[in-house]
């Protein structure tokens, strides 16, 4: 095993450990999530096919199940998985499959999907560029990548509070601000098509596009 192994290991063991928490966390940070749910479920509506990734506890899920056509919801750990699949039961959405699934690893054909969605886990991935990459595998030409991701660096308010969080031992990898996300994922190919900064403790910016080349 790798020490990049014993990291991947140790952020999946901190969601493990905190999905029950994690709810609760977004009604502190959650002032930006009423915006960036409209948008992400106005982005996939009428869509056939839509894959989520780091899905949680469905936070985005019950949005994009009332938007598109059928959703297959994804996380990659167990106990997020569990909460997810009480929640899409509870709400009675019949269009919504959940599995548990890698994101470096997705078990799905190429161009599988009209759109992913990646919310708020972009900063948390220790390599960007495959998580990209493996993303755009699974989607159809011309499909659309939507990933609203919490900017740490995005006010001065937001870079302390980060910093604070990194002391409990929050995995994050990376801290965005809204341009310096819109220019990483331009330099993997996305031609962002729309965006928009959504205020809060941390700022979310939300990032909707398309790929550009082969």
């Amino acid at each position: 095993m790798t020490a990049a192994d014993d990291g991947a290991d140790e952020d999946r063991g901190y969601w493990e450990r905190h999905a029950r928490k994690y709810d609760a966390s977004m009604r502190v940070l959650g002032k930006p999530l009423p915006r960036m749910l409209a948008l992400t479920a106005e982005a996939v509506r009428g869509k056939q096919h839509v894959l989520e990734v780091a899905a949680g506890t469905g936070v985005v899920t019950t949005a994009l199940a009332r938007s598109a056509k059928e959703v297959v919801a994804t996380d990659y750990a167990s106990a997020m998985v569990e909460m997810l699949a009480f929640r899409v039961r509870e709400a009675q959405l019949t269009n919504v499959r959940c599995e548990q699934a890698d994101l470096y690893a997705l078990p799905f054909a190429p161009g599988s999907f009209d759109a992913a969605v990646a919310a708020n886990v972009l900063h948390l991935v220790p390599d960007l560029e495959g998580a990209i990459a493996s993303l755009r595998r699974v989607l159809r030409p011309g499909g659309k990548l939507i990933v609203p991701t919490f900017c740490h660096d995005e006010t001065m308010l937001s870079a302390v509070v980060s910093r604070v969080l990194s002391v409990t031992g929050f995995p994050g990898q990376r801290r965005f601000t809204a341009a310096s996300l819109c220019a990483q994922l331009e330099s993997f190919g996305l031609r962002v098509d729309r965006h928009e900064t959504l205020p809060g403790l941390i700022p979310i910016a939300y990032v909707e596009g398309t790929f550009t080349r082969a």
